[in-house]
């Protein structure tokens, strides 16, 4: 029988478990080594219940992890059952298909035992600094060219690491310390949820999570249904192209919404192709139900209640339920996409709570190389482009969505790597002009200092007039993305490139699209975007 809880102590209770993880967010970041989770956010933690079912999330963690950890839970949970199961075991894998879609993300997990019984799971996902194979770009065609598969297993036995695997991580990955250093920041994590949450079981008497998870789960669910109800029944179609490889890849949605639920189905779409921009289906839904949850109920904490009432589908073999041995290093360069298409269509049915195309998929730079001791180094960097306009207001400058990844500071990518940063500033003439003006985006300007060269793809998206961020309601899109190297374009940023010492590469990011025709902005804020170059004359 289902405990009942009353209101307050439902809030305290609830509130607490949303502090726990968030705690245990803030040391993750404090104990980790690279600047993908100290100073870009790329991570996550998530609390669920004995079925592996998300129970609390860290606020700050990046919204496609927060809906993958929980599967790849369930993953962990079909594979080793409670009996095989000791207190301080952790398990590890980042397997495409299991986990969040590309092999770079390492997803961790640890049985909570209470009373001597699993009474939920801490789990984190942070992406790591190095996987080995060859630099991560757009253009490997396989998943065996991207990396260490780590299969899932008992990464710690009782507290104790896996010396085995510790070793063949170590020597697979260009920056051992860095990715090591990162791993046990995960499981600083997994012990700060654990502990703080069998305090919080002791302190109220309780003998598992799955009570409170219920009600938490049950009452969101309820949430979510109404709001759905909110939204004219009917079916809402919505396509997209993105850059591809070589060719544009074309991306399909039909949305149904129907009694208090909705289903998203990617009949039409593309196919799955030879190179690292393939999605799986778990990515696929899990920014597929961030974006209805977005628009439609963005002040409910999240947790499974939230999208219980969102089917998703996509056919087997099509790039957004890619098969194996399918590559997906750069899947955020589709799967970016999906979130932006639910709100547009969306828009049809409530203009007013829906922004204009944002310039994401979020751009990143991956280099790789060698110093002068013989030492070799492997970072990334990310940068954002200009979010949308809505039908209140322009739409921010250089801010990362869906993801909320933050751009990595100039500091920082001059610390940890052989470049000097010529120039980090707003884009001229980025936004798309309307009522209201989309964000702009950024400019980076970066040389090799390095005495040899050193290998750089660039996660770049909407470069294609085409697949520019697009305006609503009359509003003009954004501008396209930019490569250069050496001042000449770069036809095929996503490739791997070879960048000579002293070279120099430029990104402009994407803008983000305007809302309204521009004839209806006032005269003086036009002007005043003219001469600050939001926009051209």
């Amino acid at each position: 029988m289902a405990t009942r809880f009353d209101a307050i102590t439902l809030e305290l209770l609830w509130t607490r478990l949303i502090s726990i993880v968030d705690e245990a967010a803030v040391a993750m970041v404090r104990t980790s080594f690279s600047t993908n989770v100290r100073e870009s956010n790329d991570f996550a933690c998530v609390l669920t219940d004995t079925r592996g079912h998300s129970l609390a999330q860290a606020t700050h963690s990046i919204p496609s992890f927060l809906n993958t950890v929980p599967q790849t839970i369930r993953h962990f949970i079909a594979e080793f059952p409670e009996d095989q199961l000791s207190p301080d075991d952790v398990l590890i894998t980042n397997d495409i298909w299991q986990g969040t879609g590309h092999l770079p993300d390492i997803t961790v997990a640890k049985p909570i035992f209470h009373r001597g019984r699993i009474v939920g799971w801490a789990g984190s996902v942070a992406h790591a600094p190095d996987i080995g194979g060859r630099v991560r770009s757009a253009d490997a065609r396989t998943v065996f060219e991207e990396g260490l598969q780590i299969p899932i297993m008992k990464v710690m036995r009782q507290g104790v690491m896996d010396p085995t695997f510790e070793r063949i991580l170590r020597k697979n990955v260009r920056v051992p310390d860095q990715v090591m250093g990162d791993l046990y920041a995960q499981f600083t994590a997994l012990q700060r949820i654990e502990s703080r949450v069998l305090a919080q079981l002791e302190e109220h008497d309780l003998e598992s999570l799955d009570g409170l998870a219920h009600e938490i789960q049950t009452r969101s669910e309820a949430a979510m249904r109404a709001a759905i109800r909110k939204v004219p029944e009917g079916v809402y179609r919505q396509s997209a192209v993105t850059d591809g490889i070589g060719e544009p890849i074309r991306l399909e949605m039909t949305m149904t919404v129907k009694d208090g639920a909705i289903a998203v189905d990617y009949s039409g779409t593309d196919p799955q192709v030879a190179a690292s921009i393939n999605v799986c289906l778990a990515y696929t839904k899990a920014y597929t139900c961030y974006g209805v949850r977005t628009v439609l109920l963005p002040d409910v904490a999240g947790n499974e209640g939230v999208i219980a009432p969102i089917e998703v589908t996509a056919p087997a073999g099509c790039i957004l339920n890619a098969l194996p041995p399918a590559a997906g290093g750069a899947r955020a360069l589709v799967g970016h996409m999906l979130p932006m298409m639910v709100v547009q269509a969306l828009a049809e049915a409530m203009p007013d709570r829906v922004i204009a195309g944002v310039g994401s998929p979020l751009w990143c730079a991956n280099v790789a190389g060698q110093r002068e001791d013989g030492s070799t180094y492997a970072n990334m960097f990310f940068m954002n482009g200009g979010y949308g306009a809505s039908s209140r207001r322009d739409g921010i400058n250089v801010l990362s969505w869906p993801s909320n990844i933050s751009s990595t500071p100039v500091e920082m990518i001059e610390q940890m790597l052989p470049i000097h940063v010529h120039h980090r500033q707003l884009r001229e003439d980025g936004g798309g002009r309307g009522e209201f003006r989309g964000g702009t985006g950024q400019s980076i300007k970066f040389e090799n200092r390095a005495s040899s060269a050193m290998t750089a793809s660039f996660m770049a998206e909407r470069t294609r007039p085409e697949a520019a961020a697009p305006g609503l309601a009359g509003g003009d899109s954004g501008a396209p993305g930019e490569v250069l190297i050496d001042g000449k374009p770069c036809l095929n940023p996503k490739v791997q490139q070879v960048i000579q010492p002293g070279s120099v590469v430029e990104m402009k990011t994407p803008g983000g699209g305007g809302y309204g025709r521009l004839a209806r902005r006032d005269a003086a804020r036009h002007a005043a975007d003219v001469r600050d170059a939001y926009v051209g004359a």
